[in-house]
């Protein structure tokens, strides 16, 4: 059957994108950017779903490896150039990161941007070239996860 991709009646309810999906043969929506299926609301008797995320910000040539599961405030609060990527995962992927990248590393949780970080970080381009694209599909699947 052929989808339709198109403009939604409404913006998702979980990260308010306006593009959808849907088989020519089914009247329901879903959002291409998170997966939620339009009309419906998350369960407002469960808690939000925890997604953390590994972040790598540019402030000139120099990349912070970060952690955090509330990336929007999290990034609001640190001077940057431009968020180059996400990767999913907490603590331990952060550290494993840090170790990794050690002989890079400037201080703190800042590394030298160059060779194996770089390639690293396109990497998880490729996979995802928006990384709050790619954030708002981890957010639509642990609701989805969290519903069933």
């Amino acid at each position: 059957m052929p989808t339709l991709v198109g403009a939604m009646p409404f913006p998702c309810r979980v990260c308010g994108a306006r593009e959808g999906e849907r088989s020519a043969a089914s009247a329901s929506w879903c959002c291409v950017r998170c997966g939620w299926r339009l009309g419906d609301a998350p369960d407002a008797d469960l808690p939000r779903p925890v997604v953390a995320v590994v972040y790598y910000l540019r402030y000139d040539a120099r990349v912070k490896i970060g952690t955090s599961t509330r990336p929007k405030q999290r990034l609001a609060a640190i001077r940057h150039d431009e968020l180059l990527a996400f990767e999913r995962g907490g603590r331990a992927v952060e550290q494993a990161r840090h170790r990794e990248f050690g002989a890079l590393r400037e201080g703190g949780e800042w590394f030298t941007l160059t060779g194996e970080l770089e390639t690293h970080i396109d990497g998880l381009r490729a996979a995802a070239s928006d990384p709050w694209a790619a954030y708002d599909r981890w957010m639509g699947d642990a609701l989805r996860a969290a519903s069933s």
